[in-house]
């Protein structure tokens, strides 16, 4: 795997690690009656993070892998609000934790983003 060229962006493997930490997160959350309703939600968000820039960056043109690398960035940002709804149960530590690679991740995306647009309109 580390010999794709996909491995080389940041963004990706970071995405590929709070996913793997979100398993047992997901799996905490749906042990408690109060959190059950989001473990789903909180897994299929983080999961989607990196899925959607390895699609982004499957993609031809730099408009179709924008597109895939903001539906990757609405991921992150909504996975910090599925871990921020779980906190008491999750625990302060663990949510910070996530928290601040989900905060990276939104970061290099939001660096990423702007590359793959057109600068200005077509000459």
């Amino acid at each position: 795997m580390k010999n794709d060229p996909l491995w080389s962006v940041a963004a990706y493997r970071k995405g590929l690690f709070v996913g793997d930490l979100s398993w047992p997160d997901a799996t905490k959350a749906v042990a408690d009656r109060r959190t059950v309703s989001l473990s789903d939600q909180l897994y299929r968000a983080v999961g989607s993070i990196s899925a959607n820039i390895a699609e982004g960056y499957s993609r031809g043109s730099g408009k179709d892998r924008c597109r895939f690398y903001e539906y990757a960035l609405g991921s992150s940002r909504e996975s910090r609000d599925w871990y921020y709804k779980a906190r008491h149960v999750l625990g302060e530590q663990v949510v910070n934790h996530r928290c601040e690679l989900l905060a990276e991740i939104t970061r290099l995306l939001l660096t990423m983003i702007p590359d793959q647009r057109p600068l200005g309109p077509p000459s």
